[in-house]
């Protein structure tokens, strides 16, 4: 089996590659995500991984800030139900959770495999802000 050619990447104005940089925009949340858009002047590719990596960590605030009230009213009913449906209660807030976190968990690590590879990865309406925001 032959190993594929190496890729060609293009250095963004930062010194690094274009794939690493658009990847490290999403390592540290939106701090790093606005590091690079801020520093970054030449690259489309960084420029739009790190506006997207600022408006998905927006995104999983207020989401969170959402959730979390929802849950607190939801365990707050749970207490005054009886004992079986204060447990089911209980574990349907669970499960919320578990969901919310592994969709969180899966679109970082698809946002982060997608910038490695230079591609531009829309995640569903924060792409295509982000499309617009760093093209200005």
């Amino acid at each position: 089996m032959q190993n594929p050619p190496p890729v060609q990447t293009a250095k963004s104005s930062t010194g690094l590659d274009e794939n690493v940089a658009a990847l490290l925009s999403y390592v540290f949340g939106w701090v790093s995500g606005l590091i690079f858009f801020l520093i970054e002047k030449d690259s489309r590719l960084v420029r739009f991984h790190a506006m997207q990596s600022i408006l998905f960590n927006v995104f999983i605030a207020i989401t969170g800030i959402a959730l979390w009230v929802v849950v607190f009213i939801l365990l707050l009913i749970s207490t005054q139900l009886p004992d079986i449906l204060g447990s089911l209660m209980g574990l349907l807030v669970t499960l919320i959770w578990i969901v919310f976190s592994i969709g969180l968990l899966i679109g970082w690590v698809m946002c982060l495999i997608k910038a490695f590879q230079s591609q531009y990865f829309k995640l569903p309406i924060i792409g295509n802000l982000a499309e617009k925001f760093s093209t200005k």
